[in-house]
């Protein structure tokens, strides 16, 4: 954290900075690894110096450890809200929460942002573990909330198992979605 977080709290301005850097560094990162991506490609892409990167971030594995943070607990928080959104049917709600959490990331650039939080869990700490248990606990509950807690646990994983595997063959997010739904169907019958 630097110096500036620590002692003041951050304007709307200061916010906003922040998530437009942070969103940056995650598409520099996916386009071209943690390794390859250097301070200055983010500060370009973010449109920031880059002694204002760094006033912001003091390393690039800080950099790098705050932009998957917030991408991943936007994607959980963003599927707790889908789920719990009783309004409409379990399976539409299932399918916009497997979209969130990995149909986004199905295509050519996006897919490089899942590899990217895949190949250096090392630098991120538990976050790669407890959002992806997270993330089942939600599919389970909303599973149990009709079908009964006993079914619910197996139902969700092999969604879970499903959506992993049509996440690496369809080569569109659409065509992920049309065969989640498939597989959401059948195994909510």
């Amino acid at each position: 954290m630097s110096s500036a977080d620590a002692t003041h709290a951050p304007s709307t301005a200061d916010t906003d900075r922040r998530t437009r850097v942070l969103d940056s560094a995650m598409v520099t990162f996916a386009r071209f690894g943690y390794r390859k991506t250097s301070m200055d490609e983010v500060a370009r892409a973010a449109r920031i110096s880059r002694p204002g990167l760094y006033f912001l971030f003091s390393s690039k594995e800080t950099l790098f450890r705050a932009a998957v943070t917030r991408t991943l607990e936007h994607d959980i928080t963003t599927v707790e809200h889908l789920l719990t959104d009783t309004g409409r049917p379990l399976p539409e709600r299932l399918v916009a929460a497997f979209d969130q959490w990995a149909g986004r990331y199905v295509g050519p650039l996006a897919r490089d942002v899942a590899v990217v939080i895949e190949d250096n869990p090392d630098l991120l700490g538990e976050i790669v573990e407890t959002t992806p248990r997270r993330f089942e606990e939600l599919i389970t509950e909303a599973i149990a909330a009709e079908s009964g807690r006993e079914a619910a646990p197996p139902i969700a994983q092999t969604m879970i198992s499903a959506s992993i595997g049509l996440k690496h063959q369809a080569a569109s997010r659409e065509l992920y979605l049309e065969r989640l739904k498939v597989a959401i169907a059948l195994l909510l019958h």
